[in-house]
C-alpha cells in the first residue's frame, strides 16, 4: 500500500539546510494499522506529509497504492489526496459556526458529491463515530472527544483507503484518548490502513505495530505483531461496522 525507499527530503534557506528526512524506509502493507514514535523534530510530521502528498520529495522512491508518487502530476496528486487518504490532525480543525452535519459535509462538498449522496455518507459516518444524536451541535457545544470523533466522521464520509494521524489524542485527557483509540481500531478491522504518528506509548502499543524515527531514518522497525486474540476481537468489530 504505501512504500519508501531511501526518501530524502531537505528544507533550504539562503544559510541553512535542514535534513528532515534521509535514506527513510517504510512498507505499510493494506489493512495494516502502524505507529509512528520519536522525539520531537526526528522527521515525523515531513514523513506524514509526503506520505500524504501534502510535501515533495527530493530524492528516494515512494510508491503509493502501485503508483510512483514521482511520476503523478499536481492534479493526479491532488485527486488521490482528495479521494483515498484521510487526515485526523491533534488540532480537530472545525469550523465553528457551522454544526457537525455541515462540518463533515464540507469537504464532500469540494468534492462535487450530490446531495443524497453526501446526506447517507455523513449519516452513515456519525453512526460510525456515535454522533448521530449530536448532528445539529456545533462544535462548542461538544466535549473534546466529541469534537475528534467528528473530525474522524469527516474523514470515514470520504471512504479513504488510508488514514495519516497526527496525534490525534495529543488535546485528549486519557479516558477521552481511549475512547479515540477504540474508535481507530474498529476503523482499521474494517480494513482501512492507518499511520499515527503519537509521542503516547499508551496509544502506540494499540497499533499492530510500531516504528521508531529518529533523526530522519527509522531506527527501529518491528515485524507485525497481530495476536490471534486481536484478529478475533477485530473480525467481530469489522462484522458491527459492516
Amino acid at each position: 500500500m504505501l512504500e519508501m525507499k531511501n526518501i530524502k527530503k531537505v528544507y533550504r534557506t539562503d544559510t541553512i539546510q535542514t535534513h528532515a528526512l534521509e535514506d527513510f524506509s517504510l512498507l505499510v502493507e493494506s489493512g495494516e494499522f502502524v505507529s509512528v514514535m520519536g522525539p520531537s523534530g526526528s522527521g515525523k510530521t515531513t514523513f506524514l506529509n509526503v506520505a500524504g502528498l501534502l510535501d515533495t520529495f527530493d530524492s528516494g522512491t515512494y510508491i503509493l497504492d502501485g503508483k510512483d508518487v514521482s511520476k503523478l502530476s499536481d492534479s493526479e496528486m491532488s485527486r488521490i489526496r482528495n479521494r483515498a487518504i484521510g487526515f485526523v490532525f491533534q488540532s480537530f480543525n472545525l469550523i465553528p459556526d457551522l454544526n457537525v452535519f455541515d462540518n463533515v459535509d464540507v469537504p464532500l462538498r469540494y468534492r462535487g458529491l450530490g446531495a443524497a449522496d453526501r446526506k447517507q455518507r455523513i449519516e452513515r459516518a456519525l453512526d460510525l463515530v456515535g454522533l448521530s444524536s449530536r448532528a445539529k451541535h456545533l462544535p462548542s457545544q461538544l466535549s473534546g472527544g466529541q469534537q475528534q470523533r467528528v473530525a474522524v466522521a469527516r474523514v470515514l464520509a470520504g471512504d479513504p483507503k488510508l488514514i495519516l494521524a497526527d496525534e490525534p489524542t495529543g488535546n485528549l485527557d486519557s479516558l477521552m484518548a481511549r475512547e479515540i483509540m477504540d474508535l481507530l481500531d474498529r476503523i482499521n478491522a474494517s480494513g482501512t490502513t492507518i499511520v499515527m504518528v503519537t509521542h503516547s506509548p499508551e496509544c502506540a502499543v494499540r497499533a499492530q505495530r510500531q516504528i521508531h524515527v529518529l533523526d530522519g531514518r527509522v531506527v527501529d522497525l518491528e515485524t507485525p505483531r497481530i495476536s490471534l486474540a486481536r484478529n478475533e476481537v477485530s473480525a467481530g468489530m469489522a462484522s458491527t461496522l459492516g
